[in-house]
């Protein structure tokens, strides 16, 4: 068994596995700021283009097919660089299967300890 993390350790998935933070996402009911619209997941988006920190904003319609656990508890977000190889190499419970929201972006969603997280792979350069 592993030792429980120290306070000045980083988690083990930017430590060990090679994730890097991307974003902290929040649920809203508040219309804010210069939202995106996603039709496909049928939300609003905004806030990360702005924000230092990678705080986004995330405003669903009534009808949304997005995971009810995504829509109501804020979620982690960390880029990898191989989605489908990181989803094999864990054994994680799948919120969302592998979807592209926008060119050259493919994510998914995964749970853990009732906390949604999303990996992002970027599939064109930055």
């Amino acid at each position: 068994m592993k030792h429980p993390r120290e306070d000045f350790e980083l988690p083990e998935a930017i430590s060990s596995w090679g994730w890097q933070f991307h974003h902290l996402g929040i649920p809203t009911d508040i219309i804010m700021p210069d939202e995106r619209y996603l039709p496909q997941f049928k939300f609003y988006v905004s806030g990360f283009q702005s924000s230092p920190f990678g705080v986004e904003w995330m405003r669903f319609e009534e009808d949304s097919p997005v995971k009810s656990l995504i829509q109501k508890v804020p979620h982690l977000a960390f880029e990898v660089k191989d989605l489908d190889l990181e989803l094999k190499r864990h054994p994680f419970r799948i919120l969302t299967t592998t979807n592209s929201p926008e060119e050259g972006v493919r994510v998914a969603f995964i749970e853990h300890n009732g906390a949604p997280i999303e990996l992002i792979e970027f599939t064109k350069s930055k």
